[in-house]
């Protein structure tokens, strides 16, 4: 029985991807900051660990107790919409740690079983606002442009070893907690410079009529970059996401 672990599972992508593979009968590690063991059905096949990505002895701890696995999905991170100019430099840092750094250093601290195996699957979830330039999501944008420059180079080092490196870019997804996370970390929409715009990004979101991600076509995605040799490189989850990699084709 084949076995993945997959981060930031406390809510929204990581928990569907969890109860995706759990009901196709995979060994689920599902790890949080803080573990939650009611958001996940009950199994004698799923583990729930403690992980901050951003913490070095957190993730030596993590994949020790995990034990050797086939597929890593790397799925924490979060975003939050700030004109650039206004943005903290600290929360800058605290987005780039967690989204590239802390995905770049799992994938660091799993690679070696795989290589030695000549076998695994890393999927690095993005965001298909790497595809597109918006505004309001410079740091965001940027932080996971970064990973999905890193997951196209380790798998050109990796297929040697017969392991292989995805991306899944999901779109926007309103129905996830990703806006509630984000709240903390926003800064200067209400600066008059950026008055206008902040209003017609917001606007743009809360559109009901546009196309949308949903948490399981993340899920599936997910699944076809872990599961199928065949896929893509980058493979869009959800409508919106679908339309803007065809628009940049």
């Amino acid at each position: 029985m084949k076995t993945v672990l997959i981060t930031g599972c406390s809510s929204g992508f990581g928990l569907e991807i969890a109860r995706c593979f759990l009901a196709r009968d995979w060994q689920v590690v599902a790890t949080m900051r803080t573990p939650r063991t009611d958001v996940l059905p009950p199994s004698d096949r799923l583990r729930v660990l403690a992980l901050d990505v951003t913490n070095p002895e957190s993730i030596r701890a993590a994949v020790e107790a995990a034990g050797p696995i086939e597929v890593l999905v790397n799925n924490a991170g979060f975003g939050a919409a700030s004109p650039a100019e206004l943005t903290p430099i600290a929360t800058v840092r605290e987005i780039f740690e967690t989204n590239t750094f802390g995905t770049i250093a799992l994938t660091q601290a799993v690679l070696p079983q795989f290589r030695e195996r000549k076998a695994g699957v890393v999927v690095n979830v993005t965001s298909s606002v790497t595809l597109k330039a918006l505004p309001l999501l410079a740091a965001y944008r940027a932080s996971k442009a970064a990973v999905n420059a890193f997951t196209e180079s380790i798998a050109l080092e990796l297929e040697q070893f017969g392991v292989r490196a995805r991306l899944v870019l999901p779109g926007r997804a309103p129905d996830t907690r990703f806006a509630e996370n984000a709240h903390a970390h926003m800064h200067g929409l209400d600066h008059e410079a950026y008055a206008e715009l902040v209003k017609e990004v917001f606007a743009r979101l809360g559109d009901a009529s546009a196309p949308i991600t949903h948490a399981q076509d993340v899920a599936e995605a997910v699944w076809r970059a872990a599961t199928d040799p065949s896929s893509p490189m980058r493979i869009p989850a959800g409508a919106d996401a679908e339309a803007w990699a065809a628009e940049v084709q």
